[in-house]
C-alpha cells in the first residue's frame, strides 16, 4: 500500500508516493494550476480530486508546506515544514547529526538536527534574495539557462545588493561594465552563498545537508563547501525533501 507526502510550495506542489520505505514515484505540479484544476474549497478545507490527478489508492496522506497556512488538506494530517524537512533529510541520508540547509523557491530554512531530533532552527521568508526565484530572475537577465548558471563559480563579480529587485539593476550595471556572463553568473551564485552563510553558520555542524531546488545548482554547493569549511551533502531528491518527509511520517502513523 502507498503512502503520500504532499509539499504545498509557493511555486510548486510536490507529491511523493512511498511504499516499503522506498520512493516509488513523484509528481510535481505548478502551484496555481494545482489549486485551480485539482482542488476546491469546502468549509475551509482543500478537497483534492484524487481521480483527476490519477493518484493510485493510498493508505495515508501527510501534507506540509507554504500552502498549509492557507487551507487544510481534507483527509490529511498537516505537519510543520521544519519537521517534514528534517524527517526527509534523516530518511534520505541516514545521518543523525547534521545541519539542514533548505533553499526553496521563495524562502530559506536552516535546521540543526542532533541525535535524530531537531534542536534549533532559523528561517527567512521575508526576502527572495537567497531563493530559487532570485536565481531564475538573474539567469533571465543574463539570458542563460539555470543549468548554465549552475556551472559558474570562477572569478565571481562581487554583487552587493541585498534585495532581489535591486540585484537585477546591479547585475545590469555590471553587464555594461564589460564582465563576461560566466563571471557574472559566478557572482550571482556567490551572492546566494554570502546571504545564507551567516544564518547557517549559527547552527553549523560538521555535515550540512543541502536541499531545495537551489541544491541542484552545483556551483552554489561548491561555494558553500568553501565558505563553511564543512562537508556538504546533496541527497538524491533535494527538491522533494519535504514531501519525502511527509511520506515517511504518513507511513509511521499506520
Amino acid at each position: 500500500m502507498l503512502y503520500i507526502g504532499l509539499d504545498l510550495g509557493s511555486r510548486y506542489v510536490k507529491a511523493v508516493f512511498m511504499a516499503k520505505d522506498k520512493v516509488v514515484e513523484d509528481r510535481t505540479y505548478e502551484t496555481l494550476s494545482f489549486y485551480r484544476d485539482f482542488g476546491r474549497r469546502v468549509n475551509n478545507e482543500l478537497i483534492i480530486d484524487h481521480q483527476r490527478l490519477n493518484w493510485p489508492p493510498f493508505k495515508g496522506l501527510v501534507s506540509t508546506g507554504y500552502g498549509r497556512n492557507l487551507l487544510k488538506v481534507a483527509g490529511a494530517k498537516v505537519v510543520p515544514e521544519l519537521r517534514a524537512h528534517a524527517q526527509g533529510a534523516l530518511f534520505q541520508t541516514g545521518l543523525q547529526d547534521f545541519t539542514l540547509l533548505d533553499l526553496g523557491g521563495q524562502d530559506s530554512k536552516v535546521v540543526k538536527v542532533k541525535d535524530g531530533r531537531m534542536v534549533d532552527f532559523r528561517t527567512n521568508d521575508k526576502c527572495a534574495a537567497s531563493s530559487g526565484r532570485y536565481l531564475e530572475n538573474m539567469a533571465a537577465v543574463l539570458g542563460i539557462t539555470l543549468a548554465e548558471l549552475s556551472e559558474c563559480f570562477e572569478e565571481p563579480v562581487e554583487l552587493t545588493a541585498t534585495c532581489a529587485v535591486f540585484g537585477e539593476s546591479e547585475l545590469i550595471g555590471q553587464i555594461i561594465a564589460g564582465y563576461t556572463w560566466q563571471q557574472l553568473a559566478a557572482g550571482v551564485n556567490q551572492s546566494i552563498v554570502k546571504r545564507v552563510v551567516p544564518m547557517a553558520g549559527e547552527l553549523i555542524s560538521p555535515v550540512v545537508v543541502f536541499t531545495g531546488g537551489v541544491a541542484r545548482n552545483r556551483a552554489v554547493g561548491r561555494l558553500l563547501r568553501e565558505a563553511l569549511g564543512v562537508e556538504v551533502i546533496v541527497p538524491v531528491y533535494p527538491q522533494l525533501n519535504g514531501a519525502i518527509g511527509c511520506a515517511v511520517l504518513a507511513a509511521a502513523d499506520r
